[in-house]
């Protein structure tokens, strides 16, 4: 059995570099109280998240075959005949991704970019609870939509008896035509993309300051986090949104 190459090295990086990223903020939003400087790197995380997106939406338009969008199965009749094929038996096979992974790919980037958006709403400006509920539910969504997916996948798995999943570390998949394979892995971009994504969290992390939370990128002022600031007048201290009643200062 021939296993022949279909996604680059560039698209597989950005697969699993997605999935730790996104777990990585979740479980801290989860697990770690708000008040804790620990939870800011959840902050972080999602900025790295969004940065990572942002890559992968130039490569899904510059990179190889099955990485760029053109190449995704977003026809919806595609979509319906997918999911009915699991029960008619169908043996239609899709070289680079299928149209339930095509649809959880584009859904998943999109709602990773608004949970940044949101994210960055949050860190800029005075505390919204509106937005800080759209964030939290657009964290629920992608968590949704990525277990969904990865049941689509186990699902497959066992209807079609073909390891889908191990395409996206070895890029390979079996017994493709020659039309439908790649020949140049692109091994020197996903180099370069790697680094530009650790030089970009650590960019981060190193800007980032946990004795106030906040950090100061391209002349932006970024909170990352309740922050207790002493209050110069009267010794009493107060969070990031709240403000003194100026009587209380006479």
């Amino acid at each position: 059995m021939s296993r022949s190459l279909v996604y680059d090295l560039p698209t597989r990086i950005f697969h699993w570099l997605f999935v730790l990223f996104f777990v990585t903020a979740f479980a801290i939003a989860k697990t770690i109280d708000d008040e804790s400087v620990t939870f800011s790197y959840h902050m972080i995380a999602g900025m790295t998240l969004s940065f990572l997106v942002v890559l992968r939406i130039i490569w899904g338009i510059i990179g190889t075959k099955h990485a760029k969008f053109s190449g995704f199965a977003l026809n919806p009749s595609d979509l319906i005949g997918y999911a009915t094929g699991f029960f008619s038996g169908s043996k239609r096979r899709w070289a680079g991704h299928n149209p339930a992974s095509s649809w959880a790919a584009v859904i998943m980037m999109t709602v990773a970019l608004c949970i940044g958006i949101t994210g960055y709403r949050m860190a800029t400006g005075p505390e919204n609870h509106d937005i800080k509920e759209i964030h939290e539910t657009l964290a629920t969504l992608f968590l949704i939509v990525a277990l969904t997916h990865v049941a689509g996948i186990i699902i497959h798995t066992v209807r079609h008896k073909e390891l889908i999943g191990l395409s996206m570390v070895d890029g390979k998949k079996d017994n493709l035509g020659s039309g439908q394979t790649i020949g140049d892995p692109k091994n020197l971009v996903g180099i370069i993309g790697l680094a530009m994504v650790l030089a970009w969290a650590t960019t981060l992390l190193v800007k980032f300051d946990p004795s106030t939370r906040s950090l100061t990128l391209f002349g932006t002022h970024l909170q990352l986090g309740e922050n207790e600031k002493e209050d110069e007048a009267g010794g009493q201290s107060y969070r990031q949104g709240e403000h003194r009643d100026e009587s209380e200062e006479d």
